[in-house]
């Protein structure tokens, strides 16, 4: 509203019925655009959107359930291998789970801040833009909506009508790329990468715990891959994408670590009660 009142001193601002007029054909514009988009790629744009808005979550889930899991099961495997008895893996897991899980969560929670500091700063640029040279702002935003498309009239008349509606949130969306009423979370990230961590990780914990011993370096490997895999085609069914492909790169991937792990072990020549 402070850019739309130097506008208004300018003599900028456009008389209240081509604003309305505005509206009604930018809604008409932006009403029709997610159908079209649907029927030429089978999805809409809503729907995409929704996607977008969950990758932050549904990245630290998966990173945090897939690390557990295959960190915690290779160091099992490298601990069964070298003769451990059953409390010491468990004692090994525990201390894994533990540590792992405070990792991840401190890891994110960092990094996540990170990006928020980022998010309000450049939001903070744009406010001052917009008090200092709002009609450079309003020529940037018409620049950005004739380069999607549309007619340079056209353009310049919804850049008029969502700079007079908010004009920092039309910025931050179109230009940006943020959305000021949904900025990162930090808090959310620590804990749901902290918890799916410590999901993953109670999986091989769990086999070590009802397996018998010789038969637990085979339960833990298989137990991992299953849920590997399974984890790799949620993720890819979540984010969209066709499942196969992921689930197979996670499932050698994990395999290669655990095989690693197991070699290191049999270099130990150890009993471990």
């Amino acid at each position: 509203m402070d850019a739309m009142s130097e506008l208004d001193t300018a003599g900028q601002t456009p008389p209240v019925a081509p604003v309305a007029a505005t509206r009604g054909r930018a809604a008409r514009l932006f009403a029709r655009a997610p159908a079209a988009t649907k029927r030429a790629g089978g999805r809409s744009h809503h729907v995409e959107e929704h996607a977008q808005h969950r990758t932050a979550w549904l990245r630290a889930a998966v990173l945090g359930a897939n690390d557990g899991l295959l960190s915690t099961a290779s160091l099992l495997v490298g601990v069964a291998s070298a003769a451990a008895g059953r409390s010491v893996l468990l004692a090994t897991g525990v201390a894994a789970l533990v540590a792992g899980a405070g990792s991840m969560a401190i890891g994110e929670f960092s990094s996540v801040s990170s990006q928020r500091d980022a998010e309000r700063a450049d939001l903070r640029t744009e406010a001052e833009e917009l008090r200092s040279i709002p009609r450079a702002e309003l020529a940037e935003l018409t620049g950005i909506y004739q380069r999607r498309g549309l007619a340079p009239e056209l353009a310049r008349e919804v850049a008029e009508a969502l700079t007079e509606h908010d004009a920092l949130a039309a910025h931050a969306r179109d230009e940006l790329g943020i959305d000021p009423e949904d900025l990162s979370r930090p808090l959310e990230a620590a804990l749901i990468s902290a918890a799916s961590f410590s999901m993953g990780a109670f999986i091989p914990i769990l086999v070590v715990l009802v397996v018998a011993a010789g038969a637990r370096v085979p339960a833990v490997v298989g137990a991992a891959l299953v849920g590997l895999g399974s984890l790799g085609a949620l993720g890819a069914h979540l984010g969209g994408a066709p499942p196969a492909r992921p689930a197979l790169r996670v499932l050698l991937g994990g395999a290669a670590a655990m095989s690693i792990a197991w070699l290191v072990g049999q270099t130990f020549d150890v009993s471990v009660g």
